[in-house]
């Protein structure tokens, strides 16, 4: 009979085996961990992307949308201005009075804007710049809006009969604000003045070489710029012209840049193409797509091909200008 001593324990053989076994396993679990950490990784990469360019475009969505708003004004009985704008960023309430009218002005690849009072600063060669005008929805100091704060710019709205001036803008503290209400004795309401300029820029505003879309915004007689959404790449507009005769609110062609004041004056809609990417790179993934959006100032189809090892997606929306459109409209 054998001793219990010589059954005891594993032989060498035996323990290399346990061993070898117990190394494939630890293998095949650290392979199936690294694989699912990737693939979240992955998934939060793109989830993230997603949020972005959906963020980015209903921005640009709501903004577009309400351009051209200004509240209890005739916008119809202004003069239209003669010419477009030389210096985008002008702090003349003179100035602002004459572009009321010119409710949205964009600039194909940034050609011709003036940045000499509000730079784009680090603008990414190719995209495009965007200026919408309007004043907010909100009446000045009613609930939920701020109150009327001096340096901030102002249009007030005269709707008393028996007063000669209709309108005033201007900066708070600088301008006269004595207009009327219907009744001839309380003052007319104030309603915020907006001036907002969209671009994409190479920089996060932070220090970091992430494409970024921002917005540059007009406050009292200076500018501020906003960093608003990382990893937008591209934006390309296309805007629908209403040449109807007489004009009818619809949109007859589009064009990437409209060729004179009186068709800026008859924009109705917008089409808006933004390329979103990943902020991090993805490992063993190389971007080869084509990636189309829209048209540029000749009518040729613009396309990109970035390459690089980001993932990326284009978001796109048309916009209809409602108040533009609305006062045109045909019943």
């Amino acid at each position: 009979m054998r001793s219990a001593r010589s059954q005891a324990g594993l032989s060498l053989i035996e323990l290399m085996i346990s061993i070898t076994l117990g190394l494939m396993i630890l293998s095949g679990v650290a392979f199936v961990f690294v694989n699912t950490s990737q693939a979240r990784n992955e998934i939060e990469r793109t989830s993230r992307q997603i949020e972005n360019g959906r963020y980015a475009i209903e921005l640009l969505t709501d903004d577009i949308a309400l351009a051209g708003y200004y509240g209890e004004l005739d916008v119809g009985a202004l003069t239209a201005p003669g010419a477009l704008p030389t210096d985008q960023c002008s702090v003349d309430p003179g100035l602002w009075l004459t572009w009321i009218p010119l409710h949205i002005q964009g600039f194909d690849s940034g050609t011709g804007f003036n940045a000499a009072t509000c730079a784009l600063t680090n603008h990414k060669a190719g995209t495009d710049v965007l200026v919408l005008r309007r004043t907010r929805t909100c009446v000045a100091g009613t609930t939920g809006c701020d109150a009327v704060a001096a340096g901030n710019p102002y249009v007030q709205v005269s709707l008393c009969s028996t007063e000669a001036d209709l309108n005033r803008i201007g900066v708070e503290g600088t301008a006269t604000f004595d207009l009327k209400q219907n009744d001839c004795t309380n003052a007319a309401v104030k309603r915020q003045y907006y001036v907002h300029i969209y671009y994409i820029s190479t920089d996060n505003g932070s220090g970091a070489n992430v494409p970024t879309l921002k917005r540059i915004a007009l406050e009292g007689t200076s500018w501020t710029t906003t960093p608003l959404v990382e990893g937008i790449e591209q934006m390309n507009l296309v805007y629908g012209v209403d040449t109807t005769v007489p004009a009818d609110g619809s949109p007859d062609t589009y064009k990437a840049a409209p060729a004179n004041i009186t068709e800026w004056l008859n924009v109705v809609s917008v089409q808006i193409y933004l390329l979103a990417r990943n902020l991090e790179t993805s490992p063993d993934y190389t971007d080869t797509k084509t990636y189309n959006l829209g048209i540029d100032s000749a009518g040729t189809a613009v396309t990109v091909t970035p390459g690089g090892n980001y993932r990326r997606h284009i978001y796109s929306s048309v916009v209809r200008l409602n108040n533009p459109a609305g006062r045109k409209d045909t019943p």
